[in-house]
């Protein structure tokens, strides 16, 4: 009987321990958590800075989209204007929306944010080159033409080597979170 009291005793024992031994790997698991949170705050890694850059991308990337030469004829009225003020409208379109994406290049990196800063000058030239072969009197709407006819031909499109540079460094960025 005495032998039997100890070996129950003994089983309590060996539950206690093991429940004791669950409760502290517990409690370590959760100090090494907060432990890894503080390193990672500290160091600036976290899901908001993150979270900023893709959202700059995703800005840049509507930009890319809108300052393509079709989607630019496709945006500006020329129906019934004469071509400078259809030359005039194309160019601020350009310029005002890189403007109000200007800060996001804090965002992105220096090879992104020159590959759209460039996109929005060849396009502002594109576009100025082809207002200055039209004669004085020309409708806005030969502008356009003349505009989607050059963006036919190889290679005119910058805005889709933009769109795939920016869809890149979206990529590397997910991968590395």
């Amino acid at each position: 009987m005495q032998l039997l009291a100890f070996e129950f005793k003994f089983e309590y024992i060996q539950v206690t321990v093991l429940v004791l031994f669950f409760v502290v790997i517990m409690l370590l698991l959760n100090e090494f958590r907060g432990m890894k949170d503080q390193i990672r705050d500290r160091l600036g890694i976290n899901n908001d800075g993150l979270k900023l850059q893709l959202e700059a991308l995703e800005r840049l990337t509507l930009y890319s989209e809108r300052a393509g030469l079709k989607n630019l004829v496709s945006r500006v009225s020329s129906t019934g204007l004469h071509a400078a003020t259809v030359h005039a409208e194309m160019v601020e379109a350009l310029r005002s929306e890189y403007d109000y994406n200007i800060t996001q290049q804090i965002y992105v990196s220096p090879e992104i944010w020159n590959a759209v800063t460039r996109l929005k000058d060849q396009n502002i030239y594109i576009v100025n080159q082809l207002a200055a072969t039209l004669p004085p009197n020309a409708s806005g709407l030969d502008l356009s033409k003349r505009i989607i006819e050059y963006s036919l031909t190889k290679d005119a499109e910058l805005n889709k080597i933009v769109l795939d540079a920016i869809q890149f460094e979206a990529k590397k960025l997910l991968k590395s979170s």
